[in-house]
């Protein structure tokens, strides 16, 4: 009886120490946090609709100094403005091509003096606007030439005022003058350093660091504010350094990079250098879930918000716990 109790024992102790290895081992490379444990959920506004505060497929997402949320609201063909509550403050915009209409708006960013601009994808151009939606101004056209764009998706402001464009489907990075004037370009298409394939969104850090969501290339890119390249990071996938298709990116004051990872339905989050924070999120409809998250801003103040697009909504997450 005593040799089987032994048996027993030792059977129970080696299957004891085999889910343990087993439990270790399926947690090497699993993200360090998920489900916005680093990032609090805080709130969320937005359905899909035409109504004030409706959305449909928006895109892109920016923040001003005093926490206005700007709103590209892509398939209304409009700008919406709320304050950091989600509350409905006003709107702008309409179908069409004239000065202030639009046609699926990709790309939207505030300038230091609380200027607008819109990227009008489809009407390939840029628009600026006062903070009331008031239209000052525009510049491009349809083409490939300085100046000219094919889709620009992305737009970035620095702090000198230079306005930075993903041209999309030009595959290319231009930079104008506060009011348009052409400054210089780079880029070509290809997987090599500098080159893109459909980049979706562009973000500028204070330091002056541009940072460009390469899209089809399933990877960032990390130039000088002048075009020089400097590095670059991801694959294709779903682990902690991979993407399917990062659509969005910006910058936090702290120098931290978010990224919107609309195939895997997260946001990830990466030092200025490209290593890996944490992510979280994941497909669904939920808090802390998203349907192809295409737009992410961060305010001065550190908190973070999403363009939801699939499920037409906005969500906002506090600045991280572990700093």
């Amino acid at each position: 009886m005593s040799t089987s109790i032994g048996n027993f024992i030792s059977r129970s102790v080696f299957l004891l120490c085999f889910i343990v290895i087993v439990a270790i081992v399926a947690g090497i490379g699993m993200p360090a946090s998920a489900e916005g444990n680093s990032h609090p959920f805080i709130t969320m506004w937005g359905s899909n609709g035409s109504g004030d505060g409706e959305f449909a497929r928006p895109t892109s997402i920016a923040v001003n100094a005093s926490d206005y949320v700007h709103v590209a609201d892509t398939k209304n063909n409009r700008i919406q403005i709320f304050n950091s509550a989600g509350d409905y403050l006003t709107q702008w915009g309409s179908t069409g091509s004239g000065n202030g209409q639009f046609n699926q708006p990709g790309g939207i960013a505030v300038n230091e003096s609380d200027y607008v601009y819109v990227a009008d994808t489809q009407n390939n151009r840029i628009q600026i606007f006062n903070s009331a939606g008031d239209y000052l101004t525009q510049w491009g056209s349809t083409g490939s030439g300085n100046g000219q764009f094919n889709q620009p998706g992305g737009i970035a402001v620095n702090e000198s005022g230079y306005v930075y464009i993903a041209d999309t489907y030009n595959n290319r990075i231009q930079v104008f003058t506060p009011y348009g004037l052409f400054v210089k370009k780079w880029g070509s298409k290809g997987s090599g350093n500098g080159q893109f394939n459909q980049p979706g969104d562009i973000a500028v850090d204070k330091n002056g660091s541009v940072y460009v969501a390469d899209t089809q290339n399933n990877r960032i890119q990390k130039f000088t504010s002048s075009g020089t390249y400097i590095k670059k990071w991801g694959s294709y996938g779903s682990g902690n350094k991979q993407f399917q298709y990062p659509h969005g990116i910006a910058a936090d004051p702290n120098g931290y990079v978010y990224v919107a990872d609309k195939g895997n339905a997260r946001i990830l989050e990466f030092t200025s250098s490209g290593a890996y924070v944490t992510w979280w999120g994941r497909y669904g409809s939920n808090k802390n879930m998203f349907k192809a998250p295409m737009g992410v801003a961060v305010s001065a103040s550190g908190f973070i918000y999403v363009a939801d697009s699939g499920n037409s909504r906005i969500q906002k997450f506090a600045p991280s716990t572990f700093r």
